[in-house]
């Protein structure tokens, strides 16, 4: 730009300045605005607007909002209240200033009236011993044919995801939870069973079978998937087992096979005692000496375990 200008200023004495311009392909009035020496012309000030005759005073104001706060209107749209107004022969304001009014104050929103419900609290089942709260759940296995299945019951105390019984089945039923009961020795009134809502699980005699045993009984909420997390946990252990089959040839194999698998998870067939905790943490020491072995035979180094 400024060796435009430089151009411009020698070529003006000799072709003026719009034949300089001309000649170096610089708009005249570009160059005579930032050449000029008077000041620019001052701006004009947007004059404010005046005053709307028809505008509602303070005290019309507070009279509209005070009938919009009416226990009368309140839980009306302005529409309505406009129109109500009409049919007893008041006007005090048009629909448009009646949402002005309220969008000052912030009350523009659903004026209606709604319940306040409390906070939803999650329900939780809580042990600190055995025999105090049992997930029990159900499982398909696969069988010889298309369509046919197993059905697999599993009863696990949840203080130590221990199973406490399961059975094998041909087709549904619901004698595992009494025997279950039976020979752990429960007495009445202390044990919680958490199903999901299955037609087992919820079903009448199911139902009647718990009353008479004193158990009590707890199910999932409605259209949640995850409110027992603990029996769907070990069922994706036993189908995401190695050895775990397509299909099972008849049922005998399907309860050979579910022998197998609680003994290797840790999980003994035989009814829990007090000694149970320390039946489960033996099998936990005998699966590191195998691995402590391999990294000192490695050259790893020794690792202790904890007793």
């Amino acid at each position: 730009m400024a060796t435009l200008d430089q151009a411009v200023a020698r070529l003006a004495p000799a072709v003026g300045t719009a034949g300089a311009c001309r000649a170096v392909g610089q708009p005249r009035a570009s160059w005579y605005r930032r050449h000029r020496q008077s000041p620019p012309p001052p701006r004009l000030s947007r004059p404010a607007p005046a005053p709307q005759p028809r505008a509602l005073s303070a005290a019309e104001r507070a009279q509209v909002l005070d009938m919009l706060h009416d226990e009368a209107f309140c839980d009306l749209a302005p529409a309505s209240v406009w129109a109500r107004l009409l049919d007893e022969g008041v006007y005090l304001a048009s629909v448009s200033t009646m949402y002005r009014l309220l969008r000052e104050r912030g009350e523009t929103g659903d004026r209606r009236r709604h319940a306040l419900h409390p906070a939803r609290v999650k329900p939780e089942l809580l042990a600190t011993r055995p025999n105090q709260c049992w997930s029990w759940d159900i499982t398909k296995l696969a069988g010889p044919a298309k369509w046919t299945w197993f059905y697999l019951y599993t009863i696990l105390d949840i203080y130590g995801r221990y199973a406490v019984g399961w059975m094998v089945a041909a087709r549904e039923a619901a004698q595992l939870a009494a025997e279950t009961i039976t020979a752990q020795q429960v007495e009445p009134d202390q044990l919680t069973i958490h199903a999901d809502r299955g037609s087992s699980m919820t079903s009448k005699p199911v139902a009647l079978l718990l009353a008479d045993l004193g158990v009590t009984r707890s199910h999932s909420r409605p259209k949640v998937s995850n409110d027992n997390p603990y029996s769907e946990s070990q069922f994706k252990t036993l189908k995401h087992h190695p050895t775990f089959p397509d299909r099972f040839g008849s049922i005998q194999d399907a309860r050979a096979f579910c022998q197998t698998f609680f003994g290797w998870s840790g999980y003994a067939g035989d009814p829990p005692s007090g000694r149970w905790g320390q039946r489960a943490w033996g099998h936990v020491v005998d699966r590191r000496l195998p691995w402590r072995s391999c990294r000192a035979w490695s050259g790893l180094g020794e690792v202790a375990v904890v007793s």
